[in-house]
């Protein structure tokens, strides 16, 4: 059975795990962490692609981002591609780096958005890195509660709603991470991410299947052909 391609919907909330070929290190020091940071940036301006959150760890790659338009699969590309060359060089290897295709998903924002966020920021102390969030440097966090500025990351309009000024909605965030996510939630960004699917309401859902062919859920078959949107002449 043909597998179904990635999920990506412009204008959309998208989970993105980038992972290392049999869970080999795709970082081995800062210079590494820095240059793939770098690449992600530079290939986000030039692909339209609004990057919100993200945790770098050792052996894998976590972003929340919203493309504007259909570019998503060639910004992962580009980046994948490059930081393989210069990975490679570096470090006197060859072969592959990544564990196949990246995974990603179509999340709901207003459900999920901050959960997805936290429990990005939260990875660090989970593995025993660090034992506060705030103590790690290959994450967003630190942006967001205001200890740095970060030129990859464009906040989403959810996080401006936390509070009126900077102050208050730095520390409206880091009272939500440390409140921590629950497990049920987390359960549920883990699956979507890792199967593909789109995860939120059954209106969300709908509302997304006008945008797309592509099944959004195990249990949906897609849609039937007449209930398709077929394009306007402006698209």
């Amino acid at each position: 059975m043909a597998r179904l391609p990635r999920l990506t919907v412009a204008g959309h909330l998208h989970q993105l795990l980038l992972r290392g070929n049999n869970g080999q290190p795709i970082v081995h020091d800062d210079e590494d962490r820095q240059r793939l940071l770098q690449l992600l940036q530079e290939h986000a301006a030039e692909s339209a692609v609004a990057v919100h959150a993200y945790a770098l760890m050792d052996d894998h790659l976590q972003l929340l981002a919203t493309p504007a338009d259909d570019r998503l699969p060639a910004w992962m590309q580009a980046v994948g591609r490059r930081y393989v060359r210069y990975f490679n060089d570096r470090h006197g290897r060859s072969g592959t780096l990544w564990e196949g295709r990246y995974r990603s998903t179509v999340l709901e924002p207003d459900a999920y958005l901050l959960h997805a966020m936290a429990a990005l920021d939260l990875q660090a102390v989970a593995s025993g890195l660090v034992t506060r969030p705030e103590d790690y440097r290959w994450s967003s966090h630190a942006r967001y509660i205001g200890r740095t500025a970060d030129r990859l990351v464009t906040p989403h309009a959810l996080y401006w709603e936390l509070g009126n000024t900077p102050f208050a909605r730095e520390l409206a965030y880091a009272e939500l991470v440390h409140a921590g996510v629950p497990a049920e939630i987390q359960a549920r960004l883990t699956s979507a991410t890792l199967g593909g699917w789109a995860l939120g309401s059954a209106g969300f859902l709908s509302r997304l299947s006008k945008k797309t062919d592509r099944r959004l859920s195990p249990g949906s078959a897609g849609r039937p052909a007449a209930a398709r949107k077929l394009p306007s002449a402006s698209e």
